[in-house]
């Protein structure tokens, strides 16, 4: 298998939104949500329809340096993204935040997913942080990053529990800057 992660431009955004639903219904069944009345996996009832969804993920295009929309290409075919974001975007003292990892689910436990993270990680050196779902119903999550991070890191990095913006979650952080890692 071919692997590609390619940051996108507005061109490509519709590529990103045509997975972001797959994601969203993914989490769900993590968090036990259920859609909204219109059937949109949305907090509010306010989205009426996937495009109306789709205009408020505009802002990954809208700032190219500072979010950074990738797409994870299996053999040319879209697969995931990675979503990543930078200051002002992230937590303080923290340089690179992912904010969105998704691989479509026919495609993991192949090693895609860790290949594809260590490709964007090896794009940006410096402070990272990101957060998963810390309840049981998440253990490959966070299955997932402990074996990512430890291989891409050889160890170095923390995780704990906290609140964040997102409420309770599991934090990652790690720094790649200035260290060359076997991986």
């Amino acid at each position: 298998m071919k692997i590609d992660v390619r940051l996108t431009d507005k061109s490509e955004a519709y590529i990103i939104k045509n997975l972001y639903p797959l994601y969203l219904y993914d989490l769900s069944g993590h968090y036990g949500r259920t859609p909204n009345v219109h059937g949109i996996y949305e907090d509010s009832d306010d989205f009426r329809t996937l495009n109306d969804q789709y205009e408020v993920q505009n802002i990954w295009w809208e700032k190219p340096e500072v979010l950074f929309p990738y797409v994870i290409l299996v053999d040319g075919i879209p697969a995931g993204f990675i979503l990543i974001a930078t200051p002002p975007h992230c937590n303080e003292g923290i340089d690179y935040f992912v904010n969105e990892f998704f691989l479509i689910q026919s495609l993991r436990g192949k090693g895609i997913a860790e290949r594809a993270a260590n490709i964007v990680f090896d794009q940006f050196k410096g402070n990272w942080e990101l957060f998963t779902n810390p309840l049981e119903k998440n253990i490959a999550g966070k299955k997932f990053w402990r074996r990512s991070l430890s291989n891409y890191t050889n160890g170095v990095y923390t995780e704990t529990n906290g609140e964040t913006f997102n409420g309770q979650q599991t934090i990652f952080r790690f720094d790649n800057s200035g260290k060359k890692y076997s991986k």
